[in-house]
């Protein structure tokens, strides 16, 4: 019996682990861009991935971008979302 609520236990833990990383953290007004001056491209071959929105402390913090190797896909750039629950950040991805 303990084993089956050990199990139980983990299986609701690691479900609300999936449950929150895939909901997404809305807010009222959607955050201002911090402007700053793109670094000097480092090599030749060099890509820019733009600056990401991460949520951090009850709200979202701006990651500057950063210039990293190509992996021959192209970076696709977040953006926010708008619905009746606020605005939603999706996160840049590598396609």
């Amino acid at each position: 019996m303990k084993t089956l609520s050990k199990f139980g236990l983990m299986l609701a833990l690691a479900g609300s682990l999936f449950m929150t990383s895939c909901a997404g953290y809305y807010v009222y007004e959607r955050p201002a861009e911090p402007v700053y001056q793109r670094p000097v491209r480092p090599y030749a071959d060099a890509v820019w991935v733009e600056g990401e929105w991460a949520w951090n402390g009850g709200r979202y913090v701006y990651q500057r971008g950063y210039w990293t190797r190509a992996r021959g896909q192209a970076w696709v750039r977040g953006y926010w979302e708008q619905s009746p629950r606020g605005y939603r950040w999706h996160k840049g991805h590598w396609r």
